[in-house]
């Protein structure tokens, strides 16, 4: 069975940093271009990142560019997503999903391109 599950969510304050990550079990990540997302209450889920299935290619949305930093470490079949000098906009919950259709990622960055979702974990920051 095909499951993305993430971890690392929590409640941090303004300023500060976690790490989100993606542990896939089922299949092997390295074939494929896997994306972060997120949804804040009462608006639309949107794209916040993604790494190609080498992790020589990677966007940021220009809302985290500088910030988030995107990584995958094939052995472990993980993705990793550091968030840092994190804002109360930033949140929302967070879903990992992977392109299993394409080892590269798409552009724009947009939810049709990712078949494979994982059920989201919670950032909180306080002001």
């Amino acid at each position: 069975q095909v499951q993305l599950v993430e971890s690392g969510g929590g409640l941090v304050q303004s300023g500060g940093s976690l790490r989100l990550s993606c542990a896939a079990s089922g299949f092997t990540l390295d074939l494929y271009a896997i994306g972060w997302f997120r949804q804040a209450p009462g608006k639309e889920r949107e794209g916040v990142s993604c790494i190609s299935s080498s992790g020589g290619s990677t966007y940021y949305a220009d809302s985290v560019k500088g910030r988030f930093t995107i990584s995958r470490d094939n052995a472990k079949n993980t993705v990793y997503l550091q968030m840092n000098s994190l804002k109360p906009e930033d949140t929302a919950v967070y879903y990992c999903a992977a392109a299993l259709s394409s080892s590269s990622c798409p552009y724009p960055l947009g939810e049709g391109d990712f078949s494979s979702w994982g059920q989201g974990t919670q950032v909180t920051v306080s002001s």
